[in-house]
């Protein structure tokens, strides 16, 4: 059975950081894209970043570029994310994805992806 567990969700103060991460089970995903999404309460669930197979390339939302990292590692069958500067409206579940194709483009779309985690509820107080 494959699984996505993510971990690292917390409370933190705004300016603060924390460090998301995922590790799949049941399979690997070494060659295929990853991602994180995020749901805030009464929101859809929205796009955050996503990654290649081999992390070469990425793509972020705009209201997290530049504050945001998403990396993988392929040895442990796991991706991270980084959140720096987090602000009041990062404020979400947090959800880890991956997709079951094998394909160089990096999908933004929800609907792209195969496989969900259960979510690690992030909140940053102001």
């Amino acid at each position: 059975q494959v699984q996505l567990v993510e971990s690292g969700g917390g409370l933190v103060q705004a300016g603060g950081s924390l460090r998301l991460s995922c590790a799949a089970s049941g399979r690997t995903f070494s060659s295929n894209p990853m991602g994180w999404f995020r749901q805030a309460p009464g929101k859809e669930r929205e796009f955050v970043a996503a990654i290649n197979w081999n992390g070469g390339y990425t793509r972020y939302a705009d209201s997290v570029k530049g504050r945001f990292t998403i990396s993988r590692d392929n040895a442990k069958n796991t991706v991270d994310l980084q959140m720096n500067s987090l602000k009041p409206e990062d404020t979400a579940v947090y959800y880890c994805a991956a997709e079951n194709r094998t394909r160089a483009v990096v999908p933004t779309k929800l609907d792209a992806y195969d496989y969900w985690g259960q979510g690690t509820q992030v909140t940053v107080s102001s």
